[in-house]
């Protein structure tokens, strides 16, 4: 426990209809400035930021967002909100510097170790083993020798990935999506329009998202109830190609069972996620890529996939066909 106490105050003018922007940044950065000025601070020496504010008088969700423009993005700050007067976030800074957190921000196991503790679970019962892991890594890089956008590509063997350190228990480097940065665009088209835009659109025929618990005690990591409702909900039987964001060698193999994807399905023939992972992007390239297989004539039917969240919580599919 520590003594806190307050050692700067500024206020903006205030009015009845202001001059800016409603994200609030020209309103606060002169007060920063002054406030800032007033204690011989910099921002940089700010260890914990905690504003209030509500979305609902601003109009737009998560308006706070924008107003931390004016603290700026670099260096990294540790930052809070409330839903409610800046009093309560006063309130919450308090509590911060009295219990001494003030910097040190809150942990959560990363998605390398969520996904180390779901292979686990899976080779513990016996749904897959690490060279099955090691197997589809060697499939995925294999298949990108044909994708120029693929960050990993190449010829490599089981056993030479099975002698590699693990980086998280049962993972190793192989299992793993690479880190990466990149986009992806798709466009879309009403049936007036398509046909005239290319030869063999690929018409969605089923979009589904499904979302399970967050919470990794409250459901069973070994499957994936989520990806086979929104599969069903989507009618992913019986498709040629797959594009799978499976982020994790496992993950594929997991996907695989809850989507009911059999060995005529070509799973992520573009060496998926695994090759190349832009962040942010990576579930909508899996959509353009399934796309793609249809455009070219090598499938009628595909699926893409996406994820998101710990241990593919949330999944989204999308069925897609061709049409005389």
């Amino acid at each position: 426990m520590t003594g806190v106490a307050v050692v700067g105050f500024a206020q903006s003018p205030i009015v009845a209809r202001g001059d800016g922007t409603t994200s609030g940044v020209e309103m606060l950065v002169p007060i920063f400035h002054e406030v800032l000025a007033a204690t011989g601070l910099a921002k940089e020496d700010i260890g914990f930021w905690c504003s209030g504010s509500s979305d609902y008088l601003a109009g737009r969700a998560f308006s706070f967002v924008q107003a931390v423009d004016a603290i700026g993005a670099f260096p990294p700050i540790m930052e809070s909100h409330v839903e409610m007067d800046g009093a309560w976030a006063l309130y919450e800074a308090w509590v911060k510097i009295l219990t001494g957190d003030a910097d040190i921000a809150p942990l959560w196991p990363d998605s390398v170790s969520i996904a180390a503790l779901q292979a686990r679970l899976g080779i513990e019962a016996g749904l897959w083993a690490e060279k099955d892991m090691a197997q589809v890594a060697v499939r995925s890089r294999a298949a990108a020798l044909s994708n120029p956008q693929a960050q990993l590509r190449g010829d490599v063997r089981v056993d030479d990935l099975l002698s590699q350190p693990y980086i998280a228990d049962p993972l190793r480097a192989h299992d793993c999506a690479p880190v990466g940065d990149g986009a992806a665009v798709v466009i879309l088209a009403s049936a007036a329009r398509a046909c005239g835009l290319v030869t063999r659109p690929a018409w969605i025929t089923g979009f589904e998202h499904r979302i399970d618990s967050a919470s990794l005690g409250a459901r069973d990591l070994t499957t994936a109830p989520s990806a086979a409702s929104a599969g069903h909900a989507a009618g992913a039987g019986q498709v040629e190609v797959a594009e799978l964001h499976a982020p994790f060698t496992h993950q594929e193999i997991l996907l695989r069972a809850a989507l009911g994807l059999g060995d005529g399905a070509r799973v992520s023939p573009s060496g998926g996620a695994l090759t190349g992972n832009p962040m942010f992007a990576a579930g909508l390239a899996r959509i353009g890529m399934a796309a793609r297989e249809i455009f070219a004539g090598r499938a009628d039917r595909a699926l893409g996939h996406a994820t998101s969240g710990p241990a593919l919580q949330q999944n989204l599919v999308c069925v897609m066909e061709a049409r005389a």
